[in-house]
């Protein structure tokens, strides 16, 4: 274990005592919120501090199995290699467990997600494969237990979509979900091509943590124009009866969100305008990344429109995630569904430059202290 974090973790083990020393005072209570704040620090530095007090346990074990080895009796021996073996193993998950737990967590990670998809260069190949992207998160969706609903859609006229947007709600979809924001591009021989000549198309994809509630209630009402309309596409007797459908255009920034899910104006106004808020603070996020991208580029990128993040290429069948140079022979799986093999790889790549961040201003501390 790097020295930096160890010394990490014997720091939150000391703020652990400190914490139950606070918590049992006598006048533990008098201030509830206060309280509340230490509770909850408790419970975030004793979910870290217990698998570190199982880390010494089994470092203790090895020393103590290391030394058993060196016994003359070959059958005391035998055993202990075996537990060396084992406390390796136990240390090397523990290790990469408090590894997790150190990270900076997002607090958008355990958001919905509002996920949209938009078909970029190549015409009808492209809302088709916006469809295709729009089916493979669906299915994705489903294998995690979440619900997904399609908030706006604009059908393109040989199938796929211009521009779909949908909300995916469940246990953390947006931790899931956001290495996903970039340009997608695919090659392959369009229904469209007689000549069977591989075209490449593409579509951008942007991922974005629904906003509380009472966040989208926060927009000046004199910055927006919202607009009524009747809800076009598949929706059976109820479409096309009332202007049900609702566009909400923020007026500084020209941002549009639209909203034709449900048959009642009221619902789709809310879900449009949460919509909205949720591309203003992507808009602003954006912005920031690029800032710091401008000073350090990070290997996952700052997740704008404009990266080009991954390639599927249905000829060789094919996925390439460029960010992190993955290339997996498994197209048709992903395209149903199976993203967890590249999903966990984009986290272990973040969790590595997080980690390195750490490192980098553990070190930049100790210089500073020294100085």
């Amino acid at each position: 274990m790097k020295p930096f974090i160890r010394d990490t973790l014997e720091r939150q083990r000391l703020r652990l005592h400190e914490l139950d020393a606070l918590l049992s005072a006598p006048d533990a209570t008098g201030d509830m919120e206060r309280f509340r704040q230490l509770t909850r620090e408790h419970a975030d530095t004793d979910a870290v501090v217990q698998p570190y007090l199982r880390y010494l346990q089994r470092e203790a074990d090895l020393r103590e199995a290391q030394h058993m080895a060196q016994d003359s009796d070959a059958d005391m021996a035998a055993m202990a290699q075996e537990e060396i073996e084992q406390a390796q193993t136990d240390l090397a998950a523990l290790e990469q467990e408090l590894h997790t737990l150190l990270l900076p967590k997002d607090p958008d990670d355990a958001r919905n997600a509002f996920l949209e998809i938009r078909a970029g260069t190549g015409g009808d190949e492209a809302a088709l494969f916006a469809g295709d992207l729009a089916r493979m998160y669906t299915r994705y969706a489903e294998r995690q237990g979440w619900r997904v609903e399609t908030i706006s859609e604009s059908p393109a006229e040989l199938g796929g979509y211009k521009e779909v947007v949908l909300r995916v709600v469940g246990q953390q979809p947006y931790g899931q979900l956001r290495f996903e924001s970039g340009g997608h591009r695919v090659q392959r021989v369009p229904v469209t091509e007689s000549q069977g000549r591989i075209h490449t198309s593409a579509c951008t994809v942007a991922v974005m943590p629904e906003p509380d509630e009472t966040e989208a209630i926060r927009l000046n009402p004199a910055d927006l124009r919202i607009d009524t309309f009747r809800a076009s596409g598949a929706g059976g007797q109820h479409i096309n009866k009332t202007d049900s459908a609702v566009r909400v255009v923020h007026l500084p920034t020209g941002i549009v969100a639209e909203c034709q899910d449900g048959r009642s104006q009221h619902s789709n106004k809310a879900k449009a305008l949460q919509v909205l808020q949720a591309r203003i603070q992507e808009k602003e996020r954006s912005e920031r990344a690029a800032k710091e991208a401008a000073e350090r580029k990070g290997l996952i990128g700052s997740g704008d429109r404009s990266d080009r993040i991954r390639t599927y290429n249905f000829p060789q069948g094919r996925l390439t995630d460029h960010r992190i140079n993955l290339t997996l022979y498994k197209l048709l799986q992903v395209m149903e569904g199976d993203l967890d093999e590249v999903l966990h790889a984009l986290q272990l790549a973040r969790g590595a430059e997080l980690m390195a961040e750490l490192e980098h201003s553990a070190s930049q501390n100790a210089h500073g202290a020294l100085a």
